[in-house]
């Protein structure tokens, strides 16, 4: 038995998708802008989740799904991870760069190598599943019903899968439009075989406070589908903005090996009206009772606290991170923004960051552009590594040594381009200063600033962030002097005042003039009790 704590996967890893193969669950999530991207995870408990590799992880496939041209919020939306024949296949959809396209992925192992995408003509809409039955191959999902009966109304769609050949073919069917008349976006389908009846579990309400879980049930893939007289089956948008867990929806549904029947589920930890994590994993127990899935069977929500049956063949993950960048390829728990960060490297000295050069102006993209596809950290273009925030109360800090006087480099806390917070330092005439700055669309306050005098060349700086429920405190310490910069709240990093779908990464910046790489030696994460 393994006792556990929710979430199980803690920061932001959203839309969760699981499979089993043999004593092994295998796990997919959402990354949307980010770089490496579709992070996967292994487990033999359903608790202890450990990383495997990413799905999309080589320049090649970040260009193919274009990466480059996508807004904040946009990229890798909802992917489905299944087994089949000895395949891992994934679904998935990149949203917001030229048009918005789905996916097939495809690998022996999940640690890859993954294949480069197919893309799937027809496969209009987002979201998109596979099941496999009977010998048969099917696509499913989500899209705008056009003109819909209401705003935001969505259809769920199904046609056949060639999973070879990676192509849709014979009729289209109409599955389902959710279980609430008025419900914007059924959304993230997934379809399971149980007891002769074919099962479809979808989200609706919208990925906010009104996020839920339905299911609809047929004797045939192709429906026609009658839903839950109990829908939804899984929400907390009853419980009021004083729970601690929000948003819940989005789940997805695997058996083991014991015949027990399990769902992980998004939700969001909300403190003070907000969450900044993101949106993270949740795991539940679910039993079948008349035909229909039951979600924490006596709770109908899910619980902080559970065990499984199963034991971990792997340790857990430790909270606390020290990375001292080794050399080799950087550790896969740094992203970078819409793609891999030019320069970036390692050596024995730690991590080497180089501002990237302005682009030409005859290569600017025609028409409007996300200000922050250019400008992901600082008001210019800055070269920007992140790690996913994980908990709610957190030390995060680096260890640099001093840079060029042509450059500008710090500590920052990245919620999109326009919205969030950091601490740079940076060279003028009077010498060289520490500066806590609030980003809030798109446009840069100063909330503190400290001059940390004479410092001799190759001199190695400590920048601390502290999140707490005060707040956000910004340090520098030089030659074992600390001096706090400012605190200040941390309603920016919030998707509730930022908008978007993701969470806040943490980590070192520079820009300024290329050609002068900032070294940081090491990086710190440290939760607070």
């Amino acid at each position: 038995m393994t006792v556990f704590a929710n979430p199980v996967l803690p920061g932001m890893y959203p839309d969760p998708s699981v499979c089993r193969v043999g004593d092994t669950f295998y796990l997919a999530n959402s990354s949307f802008e980010y770089f490496p991207g579709l992070p996967l995870h292994s487990s033999t408990d359903l608790v202890t989740w450990t990383p495997v590799g990413h799905a999309v992880d080589r320049p090649g496939q970040a260009r193919l799904l274009d990466l480059a041209g996508v807004p904040d919020s946009g990229g890798l939306y909802a992917p489905t991870l299944r087994h089949h024949d000895g395949v891992f296949f994934l679904a998935c959809t990149v949203v917001g760069g030229a048009a918005d396209a789905s996916f097939l992925l495809t690998a022996t192992d999940p640690a890859g190598p993954w294949s480069d995408p197919v893309f799937l003509e027809g496969a209009r809409g987002i979201d998109p599943t596979i099941f496999f039955h009977e010998g048969r191959a099917w696509w499913a999902g989500c899209r705008l019903v056009e003109p819909g009966a209401y705003p935001a109304q969505t259809e769920i769609w199904l046609r056949e899968l060639d999973p070879v050949a990676g192509r849709l073919f014979g009729q289209e069917h109409i599955l389902w439009n959710g279980a609430v008349t008025g419900a914007v976006w059924a959304e993230g389908p997934h379809l399971y075989a149980h007891d002769g009846w074919i099962h479809l579990l979808a989200a609706e309400g919208g990925t906010e406070r009104n996020h839920a879980v339905s299911v609809a049930r047929s004797r045939s893939v192709t429906g026609p589908y009658v839903g839950n007289p109990g829908n939804p089956v899984l929400s907390h948008r009853q419980l009021g903005a004083t729970a601690r867990v929000q948003n819940v929806g989005h789940a997805d549904l695997v058996e083991a090996g014991d015949g027990s029947w399990w769902a992980l589920a998004l939700g969001v930890r909300v403190r003070a009206g907000g969450h900044v994590l993101g949106r993270e994993t949740f795991l539940a127990p679910v039993a079948w009772e008349s035909g229909w899935p039951v979600f924490n069977p006596g709770a109908g929500r899910l619980g902080e606290r559970g065990s499984t049956p199963f034991t971990s063949a792997d340790a857990p993950t430790p909270a606390e991170l020290h990375d001292t960048f080794p050399p080799g390829p950087l550790a896969a728990h740094w992203l970078g923004v819409r793609g891999p960060v030019p320069g970036a490297h390692t050596s024995a000295a730690g991590l080497h960051l180089e501002a990237p050069a302005p682009p030409p102006a005859s290569t600017a993209p025609a028409g409007p552009t996300p200000t922050s596809a250019l400008q992901p950290v600082t008001g210019t273009p800055a070269a920007f590594l992140g790690y996913r925030l994980r908990h709610p109360d957190v030390r995060a800090g680096i260890h640099l040594v001093l840079p060029h006087p042509g450059v500008t480099t710090g500590l920052a806390l990245r919620q999109s381009g326009d919205f969030g917070l950091r601490l740079e330092l940076a060279h003028a005439p009077a010498g060289w200063a520490a500066t806590a700055i609030a980003r809030a669309d798109g446009v840069d306050t100063v909330l503190g600033r400290v001059p940390i005098g004479p410092v001799a060349t190759g001199s190695v700086l400590d920048l601390t962030a502290e999140l707490s429920a005060a707040g956000v405190e910004f340090a520098v310490s030089v030659t074992g002097e600390t001096r706090v910069i400012a605190l200040t709240d941390a309603a920016l990093l919030t998707t509730e005042r930022a908008g978007g779908f993701v969470g806040t990464l943490v980590g070192p910046f520079v820009s300024g003039e290329p050609g002068h790489p900032v070294t940081v030696t090491a990086f710190d994460y440290v939760p607070l009790p």
